[in-house]
């Protein structure tokens, strides 16, 4: 198993924590990347589907899947999921930094295919970056078109008719501590990738190989993990509230299926 950045972990040790909650179902995550979000779904009794736009992310998925695959829980699909031609009705529609990706046309017609593709109990969990003060050269290269605040996302949602029911910030301190050295990497080892097309920064964003930011020494998992970072979790709930959180977490249901 792969060592995960701390701020990963920490996303994932919430996002577990909120589906507790929920009774597991059917989901579809848009831009699964590296599936994470995917393995914590199917490990709690979801079954699901991704898609991605990168078709090597996609081939990864497969082979990290491949037995859920075969028993019919997963499928990770090659396409642009705002134009495919099946959607469904799933318990959840989740995504985790996808939405920043779209201008604001792409962003509506994003919110609304969420709207469609959920069922009468049906949420939706979208985690975007937060912090404004903290735009950098990580959102250009990754191709984002803005960050966010908890009342921007808020409203966001709200203006095409999704009632938002839980938003927390999420990584807080530690995502801020680390910033300037995530900067510095990041420029040193992905600075050639300000040259691509909006669409390819977004393709390469679901996978990347950056040392000691995205990908880490094996030996380094006696370190990151969810039982050594549980302190740095229970403080990034105390500070749920912080404006400076780097990460937003947002739970949103239709507005008529309150």
């Amino acid at each position: 198993m792969n060592v995960l950045p701390p701020g990963t972990i920490l996303q994932l040790m919430y996002l577990k924590d909120r589906l507790r909650q929920l009774e597991p179902g059917t989901f579809v995550e848009i831009g699964a990347g590296a599936g994470n979000i995917s393995a914590l779904l199917l490990s709690m009794g979801w079954t699901g589907k991704a898609y991605d736009l990168e078709s090597s992310t996609v081939s990864a998925l497969r082979s990290r899947f491949s037995v859920e695959i075969q028993n019919g829980q997963y499928q990770a699909v090659n396409e642009d999921w705002l134009s495919s031609d099946t959607v469904g009705a799933y318990d959840l529609v989740i995504s985790c930094m996808v939405m920043e990706h779209f201008d604001d046309k792409g962003e509506r017609a994003f919110i609304q295919r969420g709207k469609d593709s959920l069922n009468e109990n049906g949420v939706m969990i979208t985690i975007v970056p937060g912090s404004l003060k903290h735009w950098g050269i990580e959102d250009e290269i990754a191709g984002h078109y803005r960050r966010y605040t908890k009342e921007a996302v808020s409203k966001t949602l709200a203006d095409e008719g999704m009632n938002v029911v839980h938003t927390a910030g999420l990584t807080f301190p530690v995502s801020n501590i680390l910033y300037p050295l995530s900067n510095y990497l990041v420029r040193r080892s992905e600075a050639k990738k300000l040259s691509l097309s909006m669409v390819e920064r977004t393709k390469q964003s679901g996978i990347r190989n950056v040392g000691m930011k995205t990908t880490f020494p094996k030996a380094l998992g006696l370190l990151l993990n969810q039982r050594v970072l549980y302190p740095l979790h229970i403080l990034q709930k105390i500070f749920s509230g912080s404006s400076s959180a780097m990460v937003l977490y947002c739970e949103a249901r239709p507005e008529s299926r309150r």
